[in-house]
């Protein structure tokens, strides 16, 4: 059974000062899968600390995820490690290590020149003396505290927290053509990490995902584990892309195209917009059939990603007055914008407050 939490210990967690509360193990996710929608911890909470360390995803499991969300990238020496992207000036202190300052360089990463400094030109062991920082310190200053606190973590220690707390991991392989093409490809150690701790079939609490087609086409020939094909608001999977494949992420979400998908995985994982589109001014429009016609070729639908702030809800869920210079991070109303999301049928929602969309959906359902 699901622990229940109390209203007032919600309350506590969510503000993130008592995160401890909660650490006991709980039940699997796969166990309550069918019967409610899965709460995804966004890089873990990322609303609350910096994505994509320990500190988030024990947070987040603290707030009740059944699942935490690393995304992948390779070391130097082929080890999976979690961060947003391969590039880490953003997430990381290294910019402030002189002994790396050589390793600035510039690289072309699915077709666009990015400049800065990659996880695969470092060692696992030279990664582990960065430390991580808040990736949007304008937009949640308040996780700034927690600056140079956290290693960046490998894969195989996420799934230990996940394995010893009792919820599912949720990972993203990033940029898998890229990685291919310099020989770290990332489908081969995942695989193993997982099966190192027994994850291997459809009923464990795992779902492993990506914008690109190809790899998850090779995983499913290779693992039972549940597959969820990522689709954005615009443009195109790289792959096809890079392939001379004129078919966009708007071909995918057609009837055909879903029954197409269904064919090697097991879910969809879309922007909110393709589940609620917004008009122009950002407010939400009627709601499309996506649902309706995945549920129809045998896929799950998660959306991403929900975020509390202002800036980042639709304008018809902001709160408070829009003239405060503090109006863009602020607080809106997520958990109206939660419940709207819940009631068009979701099996599943990210979340960087998974605090928030854990008690909405415990309520809704």
């Amino acid at each position: 059974m699901i622990r229940r939490l109390s209203a007032a210990t919600l309350a506590v967690l969510v503000t993130g000062t008592a995160v401890a509360l909660l650490q006991q193990p709980r039940p699997a996710a796969a166990e309550h899968r069918d019967r409610n929608p899965v709460v995804i911890g966004h890089r873990g909470a990322s609303a609350h600390r910096p994505e994509h360390t320990l500190l988030s995803y024990e947070s987040a499991i603290a707030l009740g995820a059944d699942y935490i969300e690393p995304d992948l990238v390779s070391t130097k020496d082929h080890v999976l490690v979690a961060r947003h992207e391969n590039e880490i000036s953003g997430t990381t202190d290294v910019e402030s290590h002189p002994e790396f300052a050589g390793r600035r360089t510039t690289k072309t990463v699915d077709g666009r020149a990015v400049t800065g400094w990659f996880t695969e030109d470092f060692t696992l062991a030279e990664l582990k003396t960065l430390r991580a920082k808040e990736r949007i310190p304008d937009l949640r200053p308040e996780n700034t505290a927690f600056d140079g606190l956290a290693e960046i973590p490998t894969f195989e220690e996420v799934v230990r927290l996940a394995r010893r707390s009792g919820v599912g991991v949720y990972p993203e392989t990033k940029h898998p053509t890229y990685f291919d093409s310099i020989g770290l490809s990332l489908e081969e150690p995942l695989l193993e990490v997982l099966g190192r701790y027994g994850w291997r079939g459809r009923r464990d609490p795992v779902f492993v995902q990506s914008f690109e087609t190809a790899n998850l086409r090779e995983l499913r020939g290779r693992t039972r584990l549940r597959l969820v094909q990522l689709v954005n608001a615009t443009g195109a999977p790289y792959d096809w892309t890079a392939a001379g494949d004129p078919r966009t992420y708007d071909t995918m979400l057609t009837p055909a195209g879903l029954r197409e998908v269904a064919g090697y995985a097991d879910g969809v994982g879309v922007d909110t917009r393709r589940v609620v589109p917004l008009d122009a001014e950002g407010r939400t429009r009627q709601p499309t059939t996506l649902v309706q016609d995945a549920h129809r070729a045998g896929l799950q639908v998660h959306a991403w990603t929900v975020r509390p702030e202002n800036s980042q809800l639709p304008v018809d869920f902001r709160a408070g007055n829009p003239a405060s210079p503090v109006y863009p991070r602020a607080t809106g109303d997520v958990a109206g914008w939660l419940e709207r999301l819940y009631r068009l049928g979701l099996d599943g929602v990210f979340s960087d407050d998974p605090g928030v969309a854990r008690a909405v959906r415990d309520r809704v359902r």
